[in-house]
């Protein structure tokens, strides 16, 4: 894009409970300068002829409400610095990441670093979840009220679900006072071995079986929880499962809620041995598991779709699939991939999405949502019909190497950003 461009005619969504219109944006170095007559009227006097773009659309910035990034400041591997630049070239305006890392961030100086000298207006916001635990190990409280003192936004741990006494000793100790406390309903000893949700495809390749009581049973305390507690924000991390949105479905209110993006793309039924994408947590379900999370995130039953990253190294990818640590990365595939699943053929509209990748994550992680405004640098230009092969040296991808579809052509693309890496 030039350092200044007049998109007219183009698609523009403003912020939440507004709908898609078509007008012009005028963008001067990065910077949204007008809209509409406004923006035609002001690139008139500076000589800028409009650049039809009918089928591309301008939007307020994606946010993702969990990641993991566990070498943030050094190394080889993915660091904020990389996190931020991968981020930006998707349209990731905001990036919460949990406490695991090399230095689990159950500190107060654990929490420090990460946004020094950086323009919050202009940049990549990397949010930090405190530890709920110390050393994320489940036996002890953090100091909670030191963390969120120090910048943290809230309370998590790890993949799996606290202790239900310990979790109810902290609710109940309330230094977390209103801030949100994100947990996930997955318990690790009901899981066992078991890689894949129970199902005749599990059978059929012959996967240790993940029963869905590792999944609803824990969600069934911590419902109990949230409604014990209601002065709380207890959160809900990766929900998988047909099961656990009709227990969601069944508590009023509910609270907010997280699925990945992996989990409205993929099942069981589509992967092969082979693929890297079956070996994530929570682990992958049928069919029927799928078609309910994305009904769920339309309904806003869910509440956001994450990220959910946990960046390997190319060591990591030689092990046993069995052996490897679960995850995926590619922030810079989550937008395209979901609007050629939900929004092209029509099942969810663009409004539908953005509330799912925007403005339900900042609800999350209890941050305004993202909007567009005069003066701002927090938008994305989006380009549906743009196609590009999916490389691990394509601009703007992650450093780590669990990328899936490699080598596969995606259509859809972030083609501008008005945020700095």
């Amino acid at each position: 894009m030039n350092d200044t461009s007049l998109l007219d005619p183009v698609r523009i969504l403003r912020g939440p409970g507004l709908p898609v219109q078509l007008g012009a944006v005028l963008i001067e170095e990065g910077v949204l300068i007008g809209f509409d007559d406004d923006a035609r009227q002001q690139a008139l006097l500076l000589g800028i002829q409009a650049t039809p773009a009918p089928n591309q659309l301008v939007a307020p910035c994606l946010v993702d409400p969990h990641s993991i990034l566990e070498t943030p400041f050094s190394g080889d591997q993915e660091t904020a610095v990389s996190l931020r630049h991968c981020a930006a070239a998707a349209g990731y305006g905001q990036i919460a990441l949990l406490p695991r890392s090399s230095s689990w961030r159950d500190r107060p100086e654990r929490l420090q670093g990460f946004n020094a000298d950086q323009d919050p207006t202009a940049t990549v916001r990397l949010h930090l979840w405190g530890s709920f635990s110390r050393s994320g190990k489940a036996g002890e409280l953090a100091p909670h009220g030191d963390l969120l003192e120090h910048g943290a936004i809230g309370l998590a741990d790890d993949n799996a679900m606290v202790p239900a006494a310990l979790l109810q000793q902290g609710l109940l100790l309330g230094e977390m006072g209103g801030c949100p406390v994100l947990v996930a309903p997955r318990d690790p000893a009901l899981q066992g071995e078991g890689l894949v949700r129970e199902g005749v495809e599990t059978l059929r390749a012959g996967w240790p079986a993940d029963p869905i009581t590792s999944e609803t049973v824990p969600l069934s305390q911590l419902l109990l929880l949230h409604q014990c507690h209601p002065d709380r924000q207890l959160r809900l991390m990766n929900l998988s499962t047909a099961a656990a949105v009709d227990q969601l479905s069944g508590c009023e209110p509910p609270p907010l809620s997280s699925v990945s993006w992996w989990h409205l793309l993929t099942d069981r039924s589509m992967l092969t041995g082979s693929d890297h994408g079956w070996r994530v947590c929570p682990s992958l379900g049928g069919p029927k598991d799928r078609d309910r999370l994305i009904q769920a995130v339309q309904e806003r039953t869910v509440t956001a779709v994450a990220v959910h990253a946990v960046p390997l190294d190319a060591e990591d990818m030689l092990l046993p699939g069995d052996q490897r640590p679960a995850g995926l990365s590619g922030h810079h595939l989550v937008l395209p991939a979901l609007w050629n699943a939900l929004v092209r053929p029509g099942r969810w509209t663009v409004e539908d999405l953005w509330q799912a990748l925007s403005f339900g994550p900042s609800a999350l992680i209890d941050q305004p949502p993202e909007q567009l405004k005069r003066g701002s640098r927090r938008w994305l230009l989006f380009d549906p019909d743009q196609c590009w092969t999916i490389r691990h040296n394509t601009s703007g991808a992650p450093r780590s190497a669990n990328v899936p579809w490699l080598g596969r052509e995606l259509k859809g693309r972030v083609t501008a950003c008005g945020l700095s890496c």
